[in-house]
C-alpha cells in the first residue's frame, strides 16, 4: 500500500463523449486491467469522488463533472488473468459481424473471465469496447458490442426507444395451448437476505412486454420463439414462469422435476438462446439482422425430445 499512497490521485473532467455513462463503466475503461471487484471497492469506500462527493456505481456522468480517481497499484492492474488461446480462438469463431464501429458475436456460455475483458485483450487498440446490452450468464446467442462511445449511445438509444429487435428461442415446460401470445406483466427487482437477486411480477413494477410464438410442440415441452422490446432483467424467464411454462433448466424460476427430466435428455444449462438481433447501424443507418445458430448442446436436446406431436397453431 505504500506505493499506492505515495502516488497522487488525479482529477478528470468529463467531456461530452462521456455524458450519461455510468461511473463504474467509466472506471472500468479508464483503469484498464483493474479487476471489477477493486473498482467497486473504490466506489464503496468513497475513494472515487465526483465533484468531491461520494457516488453509487449507477451514477451517470454529466459533462463538466470532476472525477477524482485514486492511485491504483500497477501490480494489481497487471495481475488480471489473461485469456487463453483456446478461449480467444473460440470467441473469434463466434463473431457474426464486425466492422470499425461494432461487433456482434454468438456468445457462448461458461466463460469464467469477464467477456468484455477478454474482448479488450483480443482487441488491445480499441479501448472503448463496451457491451450494449447483457445476456444472462447461462444464455447464449447474439450479443452486441460497441467500439466507440458515440456508437454505444446510439445503440442504447435504440434499445430504450424499443427500436431494436431481440428474438430468442426458449424451451418451456408443458404443451403450449395458445397461438401467439403477448405478455404484459410489470417486473420488479428484489434482493433476498442471502444477497441473491430475483425478479418478480408485481403491480407498479417496470413495464415489460414479451411475445411468445410456438415453434415446435413436444409431448411435455414446447419450443418457443420469444420477442422482447423491453430488456428487463430475467424478463423471459419470469414471464414464462408466470404463465406456468417455466424455461427448461432454470434453477431460479423453473420447475425442479421438469429440469430433472430435461437433464436426463442431456440439458446441462438454461435453454434460452438469443437467436436474432435487428438494429439500425449507427454509422451507415442500414438495417442489420444477425442470426446466431443454436448451439450443438441445445440442438441435441431437441433431437432427444423426438418428433413433435403436432404442428403449432397458426398465429
Amino acid at each position: 500500500m505504500e506505493e499506492e499512497r505515495s502516488r497522487a490521485a488525479r482529477l478528470v473532467e468529463i467531456g461530452a463523449s462521456h455524458e450519461g455513462q455510468r461511473i463504474d463503466n467509466f472506471l472500468l475503461a479508464t483503469l484498464k486491467g483493474v479487476p471489477k471487484s477493486r473498482i467497486y471497492r473504490l466506489l464503496r469506500k468513497g475513494e472515487v469522488r465526483v465533484n468531491k462527493g461520494r457516488v453509487r456505481p449507477v451514477y451517470r456522468l454529466r459533462q463538466g463533472d470532476m472525477v477524482r480517481i485514486p492511485p491504483v497499484r500497477t501490480a494489481e492492474s497487471s495481475g488480471q488473468q489473461a485469456a487463453g488461446q483456446a478461449l480467444r480462438a473460440a470467441l473469434e469463431r463466434a463473431i457474426l459481424y464486425e466492422d470499425e464501429h461494432l461487433m456482434v458475436l454468438n456468445k457462448p456460455v461458461g466463460i469464467r473471465l469477464g467477456l468484455i475483458e477478454v474482448l479488450r485483450q483480443m482487441r488491445p487498440g480499441q479501448t472503448a469496447l463496451s457491451l450494449v446490452h447483457r445476456l444472462d450468464r447461462e444464455t447464449s446467442g447474439c450479443l452486441l458490442v460497441a467500439k466507440q462511445r458515440a456508437v454505444l449511445l446510439d445503440l442504447q438509444a435504440q434499445l430504450q426507444g424499443e427500436e431494436m429487435g431481440k428474438h430468442y428461442l426458449a424451451l418451456l415446460k408443458g404443451a403450449w395451448r395458445d397461438g401467439e401470445r403477448l405478455v404484459e406483466l410489470p417486473l420488479t427487482k428484489n434482493r433476498l437476505q442471502s444477497g441473491e437477486r430475483v425478479v418478480r411480477v408485481e403491480e407498479g413494477g417496470r413495464s415489460a412486454r414479451s411475445v411468445f410464438v410456438p415453434r415446435t410442440l413436444y409431448h411435455d415441452a414446447s419450443l418457443m420463439a420469444v420477442s422482447i422490446k423491453t430488456g428487463r432483467m430475467h424478463q423471459i424467464r419470469v414471464h414464462a414462469a408466470a404463465l406456468g411454462h417455466p424455461v427448461a433448466g432454470d434453477a431460479k424460476y423453473g420447475d425442479s422435476e421438469f429440469n430433472r427430466q430435461m437433464k436426463r435428455l442431456g440439458l446441462k444449462r438454461l435453454f434460452l438462446h438469443a437467436a436474432r438481433l435487428e438494429f439500425s447501424h449507427p454509422a451507415t443507418h442500414n438495417q442489420l439482422a444477425l442470426e446466431a445458430p443454436l448451439s450443438d448442446d441445445l440442438a441435441r436436446v431437441l433431437t432427444a425430445l423426438g418428433q413433435a406431436t403436432r404442428p403449432p397453431r397458426p398465429a
